[in-house]
């Protein structure tokens, strides 16, 4: 029987949103340097190489939609006639290449839907970067795997061995774990969604004692714990379409750390209020800042440590980003003070009781979307302005067939009234960062990359002073 799993309701979440001007998909750009004295021929025996490699579930699934008590319901299943050659694409830059041709082409790639007939997923070798160095840009819709998992395979198709040449690639790779990816069907997999929806059911008491203590009033920011209808109207919250504009910046991880040891707190806060000085200074050179402070939609994964993922399962909360406060160490404290609360409401909550609780806290967004899509200024008020995320990565440097990792950088998902998306991750050591948004609603997004590093030097610099 050909492996197959149901998709779960998170999983549909993506798919029941996906438009031709919402693209649910995600995104990973890592930058190699080529082995030694292999660089003429290396990328082309690679393509070879992997249009001829075993592909392992989810990688060898494709979506199905059936209808289950007349309603539809997604699965994947097996697709026996896979065509490598579609998933696997080499690509050139125009000479002489670099940083800047690399973003157009990655904002182009990102800007295209994808084909579900098909695996939803691509890989792009892309050539021509720079002297010794190409890069790979890997998409995968949101659907088949969520980001936590989606990092974790792209790690293990790696090796932290320069001359391993034998290293299964990320699609050959299967689950170390159980998993739903080879489920019988039809009467367990409805069973399957039916015991989802009995533990999501399970968790609503917890979810309900949090909810009772929240006031959700519009525009009360006398809490740091942020609730429903406290976001700014803003330029990030309009209507998108489907063309996208990619930028990256880089720090070592050290950085931020020494800010986050100086002030007592952790890294994330570090990277959200750094992220939060760009955004001041991008929207000020806009004169599009808002008064009250941006509000932050961060995921959280709820997964356990050692767990390799598989669809979706994460939750998510609302943080302010005091873009109000133009100092940088007092708007270090706010927005720590902001993801502090909003963990507080969280602690002890079950995998399942902080989707629900996520749920129910983003469910006024869908207001939102409505108003973005309607293209008028309907009185309906804001729950968040921007996603950032942040996802750890491997700590030690890792190699494909003996090109070495340098960097990865995530691209992920904007869309309507949120056309802007910031995803980090580490890797041995930096911070890389994907900012990611709609291409007419942001102009000139670099501009937001290059603003965040100067945030990041004036926190260190008041760090320093105090």
């Amino acid at each position: 029987m050909p492996a197959s799993r149901w998709a779960s309701p998170l999983d549909s979440v993506f798919l029941v949103a996906e438009t031709p001007e919402t693209l649910m998909h995600v995104g990973s750009l890592l930058h190699f340097t080529y082995p030694r004295g292999r660089e003429e021929h290396f990328l082309r025996d690679l393509v070879a190489e992997l249009r001829s490699a075993p592909v392992e579930p989810p990688w060898s699934l494709r979506l199905q939609t059936r209808r289950v008590m007349r309603q539809p319901v997604h699965r994947f299943v097996e697709d026996r006639r896979m065509d490598m050659g579609y998933h696997v694409r080499h690509s050139a830059l125009p000479a002489p290449g670099g940083e800047r041709e690399l973003g157009i082409l990655v904002s182009r790639l990102h800007s295209n839907q994808i084909d579900f007939r098909r695996p939803p997923w691509e890989l792009h070798l892309i050539e021509g970067v720079g002297p010794g160095r190409f890069a790979v840009y890997v998409k995968i819709h949101h659907s088949l795997v969520d980001g936590f998992t989606g990092m974790r395979y792209l790690q293990r198709g790696l090796s932290e061995k320069a001359r391993d040449r034998t290293h299964p690639h990320f699609f050959s790779l299967g689950r170390r774990e159980p998993s739903d990816a080879a489920r019988p069907e039809p009467v367990g997999d409805v069973a399957s969604i039916l015991r989802s929806v009995s533990s999501a059911t399970g968790a609503l008491p917890s979810v309900a004692r949090t909810l009772a203590g929240t006031q959700l009033r519009r525009g009360d920011t006398s809490t740091p714990a942020v609730t429903s209808y406290q976001a700014p109207d803003s330029v990030l919250n309009g209507r998108t379409g489907r063309a996208r504009r990619f930028a990256t910046q880089q720090y070592a991880l050290d950085r931020l750390r020494a800010v986050a040891r100086a002030r007592g707190v952790t890294l994330n806060d570090v990277l959200m209020a750094t992220c939060a000085g760009g955004l001041r200074r991008f929207l000020g050179d806009l004169d599009a800042l808002p008064d009250r402070p941006l509000v932050a939609f961060v995921p959280v994964n709820v997964r356990a440590s050692d767990s390799d993922g598989g669809g979706n399962y994460v939750g998510a909360t609302l943080v302010s980003l005091a873009t109000d406060i133009a100092d940088p160490a007092a708007r270090l404290a706010a927005v720590t003070a902001s993801s502090r609360a909003a963990k507080a409401r969280m602690r002890g909550m079950s995998g399942d009781a902080v989707i629900a609780y996520s749920a129910l806290l983003l469910a006024p967004a869908a207001l939102q979307v409505t108003r973005a899509m309607s293209g008028f200024p309907l009185p309906v008020p804001l729950t968040l302005n921007v996603c950032i995320s942040n996802v750890p990565g491997p700590t030690k440097p890792l190699y494909w067939r003996g090109a070495r990792l340098e960097a990865t950088y995530p691209v992920s998902i904007p869309g309507h009234s949120m056309a802007l998306n910031i995803t980090a991750q580490s890797y041995a050591g930096t911070l890389n960062i994907g900012f990611v948004g709609d291409r007419d609603a942001l102009p000139h997004l670099q501009r937001l990359a290059v603003h965040t590093g100067e945030a990041l030097e004036e926190l260190e610099a008041a760090v320093a002073r105090d």
